[in-house]
This record gives structure tokens, sequence and C-alpha cells, in this order.
């Protein structure tokens, strides 16, 4: 097995994805701190800090050169970080000394790797916000069309009263409207530039720092930063959380369809099914499981990212590393994730006699509590608590039914027929998926 699952040949396309995947090679990397390097040299030779010259050949070399990621191994085994080694080579790869040695002008290797990093976020939330509004639209299509589809819900895993699929649909739903909300809200804390140099002071830049700052966030489509986040990363954190949340909401998703789908369930389908390597009759639930492994995964790096909030001092090399290893399998798991659900959510069926079936096999106690409540409104509701409870063991030891034994223990004339219609009693779940936003 490979270290990662997320860039395994055997497994990436069960937890990876192939669109996120693209952003977190080394190449995405190393052309995301170019970038960078060449909107600090554009702007620092609009300001006059160094040769107008030097500025737009560094700003057309960086859009130009290709640098191999093999080549910056040894120095960055020596440094720790990349940045050293790559600053270096985007020198020898210019072939032109007199302007090389104007890149990187008090800037530190933390500002070139922390924007770099941003700019490529910058694209995985597009990624993942589109997504989400796809996921979102097509359940809330799902949760309409099953509005009114009866089936027990089920409380701490008991069958409970009637609900509708389509109520459990728009739970799975609501989440993702207030994710991309959430979303909406962290983008501007998350997608600003670093650029503070070697302390966070910008003391190099000759009291021009924030002028520098401020140009080369306009010339990258990225907020300002007026006070350094070198060793502030509560917007790492943040996007970890968000993703983890993300993650945390379809492995939800995923852990229903797996119990609705078991074998002896069976009211719903949904997914493509994995074949079993010696039992030729199975099914197995692949896309929901995964989603249910993705989310576990999440919490883990999630405290992974809240431990590297502790940066100490002005810079911290170690916190910071554990970003490097956290963040990118946050970002791949919940990318894979909304791709499974979509899946899911697509392919979604409903077995309605199925349903019926199961609620049958209470013989009628699943209406325990509508039972109740209709009798509460003749007689005081523990009385009408104790009667029903009577009426069900009876049931039990009779091999019969609530509605067979319950009218024989009262004299209240109802309608039982209509009480213990599992249709009737399925409050507002009904209009639950009405109540979902559209977002596409």
């Amino acid at each position: 097995m490979a270290i990662s699952p997320f860039d395994s040949v055997m497994f990436r396309e069960l937890y990876g994805d192939a669109e996120a995947a693209a952003l977190f090679t080394e190449a995405a990397q190393i052309r995301a701190m170019l970038l960078f390097e060449g909107a600090l040299a554009e702007v620092q030779g609009r300001l006059g800090i160094i040769p107008q010259d030097s500025a737009f050949f560094i700003a057309r070399s960086a859009r130009e050169v290709q640098i191999d990621p093999a080549a910056l191994a040894a120095g960055t085994a020596r440094d720790g970080v990349v940045a050293p080694a790559l600053v270096a080579a985007f020198r020898r790869e210019m072939q032109a000394p007199e302007h090389a040695k104007w890149i990187h002008w008090g800037a530190t290797s933390q500002d070139v790797i922390d924007t770099g990093l941003v700019l490529r976020l910058r694209r995985l939330l597009d990624i993942l916000d589109s997504r989400l509004a796809a996921l979102a639209d097509t359940l809330a299509q799902q949760a309409s069309r099953h509005a009114g589809t009866v089936l027990a819900a089920r409380t701490r895993s008991q069958m409970a009263t009637p609900t509708t699929l389509g109520a459990k649909i728009a739970v799975w739903a609501a989440p993702l409207a207030r994710h991309r909300e959430r979303l909406a809200q962290m983008r501007p804390r998350l997608l600003t530039v670093s650029l503070a140099g070697a302390s966070g002071t910008n003391a190099a830049l000759a009291g021009r720092g924030t002028e520098v700052m401020e140009g080369v966030a306009d010339a990258l489509g990225l907020a300002p930063s007026p006070i350094p986040w070198h060793a502030a990363r509560d917007s790492i954190a943040e996007l970890a959380g968000w993703l983890a949340m993300v993650t945390g909401s379809l492995g939800k998703m995923g852990g229903d369809i797996i119990l609705l789908t078991q074998s002896e369930i069976r009211e719903i389908s949904a997914g493509t099914g994995g074949a079993s390597s010696t039992m030729p009759h199975k099914s197995n639930p692949v896309e929901p499981e995964t989603l249910v492994t993705l989310a576990r995964r999440a919490g883990g790096d999630l405290s992974t990212i809240q431990n590297a909030m502790l940066h100490a001092q002005e810079r911290d090399g170690a916190a910071w590393a554990l970003e490097w290893m956290a963040l990118p399998a946050l970002c791949m798991g919940c990318a894979a994730a909304l791709r499974h659900a979509a899946t899911l959510a697509q392919t979604l069926e409903a077995a309605p006699e199925r349903m019926r079936a199961d609620i049958d096999a209470t013989r009628g106690m699943m209406m325990a509590e509508a039972a109740t409540f209709a009798l509460s409104a003749h007689m005081p509701r523990p009385e009408a608590q104790t009667l029903v409870k009577r009426a069900c063991a009876e049931a039990l030891a009779q091999d019969s039914t609530l509605g067979a034994v319950l009218p024989g223990l009262t004299d209240v004339a109802l309608d039982w027929d209509a009480v213990l219609d599992p249709a009737s009693y399925t409050g507002d779940a009904p209009l639950y998926p009405g109540r979902l936003a559209p977002q596409g």
C-alpha cells in the first residue's frame, strides 16, 4: 500500500480526486510560488524599489521558466522549506544575473509558500463550492420527489415514528447550504496575501512594506493583510474546520444510506455497488462507506491542524510543517466525498413497498405515540400512555397488532384506522423539502 491513499495508483480513484489533486502537485505549488515572485517584482518595479527592466524580466520569467521539483529536493531537505532552493533555481533558470539578483526582494520563505498555497486554495474553494451547490440541488430534487414517501424514522437505532424519505433527504441537504454560507464568509479571511518579510516587520522594504504588500495583493486578486499571519494560523484552522464539517455532513449521509440499504432493510438503493471476492450475491455500499471513512479521517487531520496553530514566536517551522501534512489530505478528502455524494444523490431510488413492510413488521406499535396523543384528548396523558403500553404488551403476547388490541381496552370512540395510519402521522415532514433554498 502507498504511504497515502490519496495519490496511490490503486486507491486514488476511490479516496482521491483528480481535479483537486491537480492543485496539490509539486508542479502546481512551484507555479503558484512563481506567480508570487513575479507579482512581487512587478509591483516593486512599478514603485521604483527595484529596476523596472529587471522587474519586467523577472515577471516574464516567472510565467515561462520550468523548474523540476526533483531539483529542489536536496535544498528542501537541507533548509526544511522549499523556498530557498526555489529562489536559487529561479535565478539560475533566468540566466540573467543582473536581473536575477532582484528576485524575492524583501520577502521571506513563508511569504512565498503561504501565498502560493492561498492561490491554489482559491481555485479549490471554487471547485468545492460548485460541487456543494450541485449536490444540494440534486438532493433538493430528490427530497421533493419523495416528500410524501413514508418510512420509519429511527432514533438510537430503533424504529420510532413515521417520517418521510423527503424529510430525511432534506436533513442531508440543509447543512450544505449552510456550508456555502460559511464558505462565503470565510473567503475574505482566508484568501489574503502573505508579505511581511523575515520577522513579520517588512524592515527590508524600508518603510514601503505596506505599499508593496497591498500592491502584490491587488496583482494576485487577494485581500491585503495589514497584520502578518506568519504565526497566526486561524484562517488555516478555519478552513480545516470547514473542510471537516463538509466531509462530516457527507459522512452522516453515507452512514444513513448504509443503514437503509443493508440486506434486512433495503428501503432505498443508491450508488453502483461493489463486488465481493467470494460472495456473488453481494453488492457492497462502497460509495457511502467511503463517505464515512473520509469523514472519520477528517477528524484526525483537523486535530493535527489544531495542534499546528501553536506557532512559537514570530515563525515556527515545526508547527508550520504539520499543515503541509494534514491540509492537503483534508482538501482531497472533501473533494472526493463531494464526488461520491453526487453519485449517491443522483442514483438514489426508494422502495416504498419495503418501507411499508418494515413499518407493518412492528405490528402497529410504531404508532404507539400517535395512539397516546389521540387518547390524550379524552383522558389525562399519563393514563393514555399506560393504556397504550398495556395494549402493546398484550399485542406482543398474543402475536397480534396494536390496532386489534387497543380498541378493546377503551370505551373512547376513535377512528382507529385513521389514527394508526402511518401516513397520517408524519407531521411537518412533508413540508421540509419545500424549505430548501435553491443553490444553483
